[in-house]
């Protein structure tokens, strides 16, 4: 595949090397000082476009590429308020989009993990959840995405749960979720079910960000010639 890199940090250093490793061509690197060369011209013969920038320009990015018809993978988060925007746009110009809040392919088993502890503690009372995540001090979003995914697995398969809320907010019905910036944490993600006798724990800590890039290059692998709005899930066969 030819493939655009959306930001370059990090993020982007580690896509580029794996899609490299995986045998594809890196076209086209955009980051903030060359923002102009995302355009028609620069995306021709772009196969899939790998987007991880910073929140305030995400869903421009993504809609742009998706209006070129540009298949895009994303992984940026705090921008998912305009979501349900970028899937118009993809369907509407018959595209093909997917955004993860985390690609690990190991999150991703501990996404479906969650769902099923939460079913399974909607009919044990006695056990509270709560969430905690660390990430290195870089990272700009708190909570993570991928605690508020956790958070929304857990609300969805649990009635008595409405939402989440940060550390310090102890309103019932709502699940706790502690966020820590420290040192170069590539992401720690832990979720506790609490009570008087004992504790369950889910844990996931990523020892690179090497896990994160393997999934987006094989997300884009998947969609990028098909149509339509797909999940981690599709990826995974989940």
């Amino acid at each position: 595949m030819n493939i655009a890199i959306i930001g370059y940090g990090r993020m982007g250093h580690e896509v580029e090397a794996m899609a490299l490793n995986r045998g594809h061509v890196v076209r086209l690197i955009i980051d903030q000082n060359n923002k102009e060369d995302l355009n028609g011209k620069n995306l021709k013969g772009i196969d899939a476009a790998l987007e991880f920038s910073i929140p305030d320009t995400a869903f421009n990015n993504i809609v742009k590429c998706l209006g070129l018809k540009i298949p895009v993978v994303s992984g940026t988060t705090g921008w998912l308020s305009d979501y349900e925007k970028a899937v118009e746009v993809c369907r509407i110009n018959n595209s093909s989009f997917l955004h993860s809040t985390n690609f690990s392919i190991g999150v991703n088993i501990l996404f479906r993990l969650n769902i099923e502890l939460a079913r399974y503690m909607s009919r044990l009372m006695e056990y509270s959840p709560s969430i905690e995540e660390i990430h290195h001090t870089g990272k700009i979003d708190a909570p993570s995405g991928t605690a508020i995914t956790l958070a929304g697995g857990i609300t969805v398969n649990n009635p008595k749960y409405k939402g989440w809320s940060p550390e310090n907010d102890k309103t019932e019905n709502l699940i706790s979720v502690r966020s820590i910036r420290t040192g170069s944490v590539p992401g720690t993600h832990i979720i506790t079910w609490d009570s008087e006798v004992d504790s369950i724990i889910l844990r996931h800590e990523a020892r690179s960000r090497k896990g994160l890039a393997l999934g987006a290059v094989v997300a884009a692998e998947f969609i990028h010639d098909k149509k339509g709005v797909f999940t981690m899930n599709d990826v995974l066969g989940f």
